[in-house]
């Protein structure tokens, strides 16, 4: 049986402690389900960065407070929608947040991400009528109950945790930069950012992908020692405390330059850091951004024109993206066991959102747990 209240945790001013309430549970429409959330992934510093977002992002709107938050949620089907084929209750499943309207222009040309109603559920918006995608899907992964589309679960396999599912919405955010990149066996690929939530699973997923030669860029040289050690002969490492990546990447490509770089920094980052990626391209390679360097950079677009060379940006995933990843964790290419799982109840939502301590780069997966297995 499904109850009809749940608890879930709501922001009623932005940045403001997230209090926990009783509310109606969700019920599905035609085409929807219910899922019973188990872990929602926390992402780094997200108290920080609510409290600081008109300043921050004032162009992506939040949804209508009070909230509920969480954007990446796993957990099992409670209930479906009287529509609802393929899928079942008990049925383990990783909910994809991106949200389109369904059937606008974009999304009848199964472009789901040029929906100018698109959102993040449980997080943010793209325009001023993603107001409208979340009134029918209000409630993120901070909660016990959610209501999510039968189009955007991710089905499970049995090898994977509800706490490392909870990490696909980073993952698949590498993935996809790396499908519009063309990784492969024969695509030298550079990922910057390489230590971090973000940029330690698209180091994984080119690994899943048969990338031969992964030239994995960092900060931090003890933890780029841990992310070499998952392949030692097809990762190969560089501090930026060690000079510019530029001059490292052309000469572990004998002065080709690298066919693929993937920008994994965020916020942070800098213009600087993006030209000297820039630079480390060889003849038709392809930048491909899915961080959050906020400053305008510049480019010499004449020597990509000549070059051949692309930039492009890079917004989350698909849901076949999605099962396209359950399908390399269920065969054991991708390993989602490398991540170091830090669980905490719904009740302590503020203390985790107060500050995460004792991070061990991206290999830390901190996760809320609404309801415990």
């Amino acid at each position: 049986m499904v109850p009809s209240k749940m608890r879930a945790a709501r922001m009623y001013d932005v940045g403001a402690p997230m209090v926990i309430e009783e509310v109606d549970t969700p019920k599905p429409e035609a085409l929807d389900v219910v899922v019973k959330v188990h872990a929602c992934g926390i992402v780094p510093n997200l108290g920080n960065v609510l409290k600081n977002w008109s300043t921050w992002f004032p162009q992506l709107p939040l949804p209508r407070l009070p909230a509920t938050f969480g954007l990446d949620p796993a957990g099992v089907i409670v209930e479906v929608g009287r529509h609802v084929t393929g899928l079942k209750v008990g049925d383990r499943v990783y909910v994809n947040p991106g949200r389109s309207c369904g059937t606008c222009r974009s999304c009848r040309a199964n472009n789901p991400t040029g929906c100018n109603s698109m959102i993040l559920q449980g997080y943010f918006g793209y325009s001023p009528t993603a107001q409208d995608t979340f009134d029918r899907y209000p409630f993120g992964g901070f909660c016990e109950y959610m209501l999510a589309p039968a189009n955007g679960c991710v089905v499970l396999p049995d090898n994977v945790t509800f706490q490392q599912a909870a990490r696909l919405g980073y993952t698949g955010t590498g993935y996809s930069a790396l499908r519009k990149g063309k990784a492969g066996p024969n695509v030298t690929t550079l990922i910057h950012g390489a230590t971090g939530t973000l940029g330690l699973p698209t180091v994984m997923c080119a690994l899943a992908m048969g990338v031969t030669r992964i030239l994995a860029v960092a900060r931090n040289r003890e933890l780029l020692e841990e992310v070499r050690s998952l392949a030692p002969r097809r990762i190969f490492t560089h501090s930026t405390l060690d000079g510019p990546v530029r001059d490292w990447a052309i000469a572990m490509t004998e002065g080709e330059g690298v066919d693929l770089a993937i920008d994994c920094v965020g916020p942070g980052g800098t213009a600087d850091q993006m030209r000297d990626l820039l630079r480390s391209l060889g003849r038709t390679g392809l930048l491909v951004n899915v961080g959050a360097v906020a400053e305008p950079v510049a480019m010499n677009v004449h020597k990509m024109m000549d070059w051949n060379q692309g930039f492009q940006g890079s917004v989350w995933f698909t849901t076949p993206e999605g099962q396209d990843m359950a399908e390399m964790i269920r065969a054991g290419t991708l390993d989602m066991g490398v991540f170091d799982q830090q669980a905490y109840p719904l009740d302590r939502i503020n203390d985790v959102l107060a500050g995460i301590e004792n991070r061990h780069g991206g290999f830390s997966n901190f996760t809320v747990v609404p309801n415990p297995e």
